[in-house]
């Protein structure tokens, strides 16, 4: 019972001969961060393929007994038992196959930015963070706001979040693109509905090996006085930095860092994140023209409506997913969403 298409279990093994070759060179830990990449992902390969192994031997052992089991009821709700127990392994599996990319096991840069609407699209803005801070929490991620711009009355009009824990970006991926709110507006003293938009970016952290081109002279740094919602840990001097990407228009900042070189260094973490999903976007969109697919591969498009009048209702766009609880998934209860959306990114891959 061969396992392929998307589990490609024989592409796992052949990678795994050749490491198990290249760990045998004489010259092999001369680099030890590469060795040690090297070993991990040997470690990883090997049980990805024993598992998958053995799910074939027990599917086998299973189609081997039920040419036996036709007079035997007492097998054969054994058999039902065993049939159940391999059908959600095999869905824990696909579902891990989804979070498989070069990133999705790292940590992510999460940021909200209201869209035009003033003050409810900052409310707006503001409710989505509180919902992915309380995701996070669930799964026992950390998180910590980098940078944040407060609205003039209420709100944000925008934020960026590190969320660090396994799988953050794998997961978070599934969230790029715009919300909608529709509502009546507490601002609104006609008690009208409103219906404001929000923009969510989701960016790995990236490791200092991986190859972002970033010339010196694309960049200019600038520093300024912090504003940040630091608190007592920001010293209220010139620590902020700003940094614009000449060639895409591109600002990044971050100001919520003790020191500016510390703010410089996680601006440049974004800056370098977000240039990496641009060139990730660029593949996505290339591969989609030459499947004939005329999908938009850009994550600008609306994703996510969340109607609380004139009834309750939160429905995702892309997979049809939706529930009437929307005060679970105001409450970070948003993981519905974003499986089925993976599992269909990965049917459709």
């Amino acid at each position: 019972m061969p396992f392929g298409g998307v589990f490609d279990v024989p592409a796992k093994s052949e990678r795994i001969g050749e490491l198990e070759v290249a760990i045998q060179a004489p010259d092999f830990w001369n680099d030890q961060q590469v060795a040690q990449k090297s070993m991990q992902e040997l470690s990883s390969l090997r049980e990805t393929v024993d598992a998958w192994d053995t799910i074939r031997r027990r599917a086998q052992d299973a189609l081997d007994l039920y040419t036996m089991a036709e007079d035997d009821p007492d097998l054969l709700t054994e058999l039902e038992g065993e049939a159940a127990a391999l059908e959600a392994e095999l869905e824990r599996r696909e579902f891990e196959l989804a979070l498989s990319g070069p990133h999705d096991g790292d940590s992510a840069i999460l940021s909200i930015h209201a869209g035009a609407g003033g003050t409810e699209a900052q409310d707006w803005a503001q409710m989505l963070l509180r919902m992915y801070l309380r995701w996070a929490e669930r799964r026992g991620y950390k998180t910590y706001i980098t940078d944040e711009t407060e609205g003039e009355e209420a709100g944000i009009k925008s934020v960026t979040v590190e969320v660090g824990g396994p799988n953050a970006y794998g997961l978070l991926k599934a969230e790029k693109g715009v919300h909608r709110l529709v509502r009546i507006s507490p601002f609104d003293s006609n008690s009208r509905r409103h219906t404001s938009f929000a923009k969510v970016e989701v960016v790995p952290v990236l490791e200092e090996d991986i190859e972002i081109q970033l010339d010196p002279k694309d960049i200019e740094i600038e520093v300024f006085l912090s504003s940040g919602a630091g608190g007592q840990n920001v010293q209220k001097n010139q620590t902020a930095v700003r940094i614009r990407h000449l060639p895409t228009g591109m600002i990044v900042t971050s100001q919520n860092e003790r020191s500016q070189t510390q703010n410089r260094e996680m601006a440049m973490r974004v800056l370098r994140g977000r240039l990496y999903d641009i060139e990730q976007e660029k593949l996505a969109a290339e591969k989609a023209r030459l499947k004939g697919k005329v999908d938009d591969a850009n994550f600008g498009s609306q994703i996510r409506s969340y109607v609380l009048h004139p009834y309750q209702m939160v429905k995702d766009l892309r997979t049809d997913v939706e529930t009437g609880n929307t005060t679970a998934v105001l409450d970070g209860d948003i993981d519905l969403f974003i499986e089925a959306w993976l599992k269909e990114n990965l049917v459709a891959g």
